[in-house]
């Protein structure tokens, strides 16, 4: 009874020493779940600061037979979840082949191959050239397969950047440059594997210019790994 009385004792006196940035961290949370923000005339803007704007609205079927379960007309937290939802099947596929494939040597292969290539120029080892290789067509299969060899504890937080960083610059080059820039081939004056050909040459331009700030500037950061 003793402890609990000095426990509680304790809180009283850890409440007492609330400091400014919680009170108002209290304001900015009955705003927000109040739903206050959003009958402000004049400042429809503050709804964007709303719980319930954010949490959003699922889509509707509106064309049966076209639409998917994604739906039309979803905005917010809700659509985006339906979204990434729909990309889990394509990232377990990536990531259970890629299993099978690393069960009969891939990565150990691929590190053989492309560390001469791979560590003189990025600073990292060959085996991430399959998370790299698998960035081109996925970013969520590459993203899954590179946070793999970390958790493994094959590649350092610094390597971890540094393939971050070529992943990053022209996602999914391939899906999206085809796919998606498809769009503006017609306007090209120039043959059409040329921007594609530059995006790729940047994605490793960009992860030599973070080598070379981690090597620098953040140097302190990595010392001890």
């Amino acid at each position: 009874m003793e402890k609990e009385n000095k426990n509680l004792t304790n809180f009283e006196a850890e409440e007492w020493r609330v400091g400014p940035k919680a009170f108002v961290s209290l304001v900015v949370a009955i705003l927000f779940f109040s739903g206050m923000l959003t009958g402000i005339a004049d400042m429809k803007w503050l709804s964007a600061f709303d719980y319930s704007t954010l949490a959003g609205k699922f889509g509707t079927m509106k064309t049966l037979g076209k639409d998917t379960f994604v739906g039309a007309g979803g905005i917010g937290a809700r659509a985006g979840f339906l979204f990434a939802l729909s990309l889990v099947p394509s990232v377990m596929l990536a990531i259970g082949c890629l299993e099978v494939l690393s069960y009969y040597g891939a990565i150990k292969a691929a590190h053989k191959l492309l560390t001469p290539l791979l560590r003189p120029l990025l600073g990292v080892p060959g085996l991430t050239g399959l998370a790299l290789i698998t960035d081109l067509q996925s970013t969520d299969a590459g993203a899954a397969l590179t946070k793999e060899l970390y958790d493994q504890e094959l590649i350092t937080k610094k390597e971890l950047t540094i393939i971050g960083a070529w992943q990053y610059s022209g996602a999914g080059l391939i899906n999206n440059y085809f796919a998606i820039g498809s769009a503006l081939f017609s306007y090209l004056t120039v043959p059409l594997l040329l921007p594609f050909a530059l995006m790729f040459v940047f994605k490793f331009v960009g992860a030599i210019y973070v080598r070379f700030i981690l090597n620098t500037f953040y140097k302190e950061d990595f010392k001890n790994e």
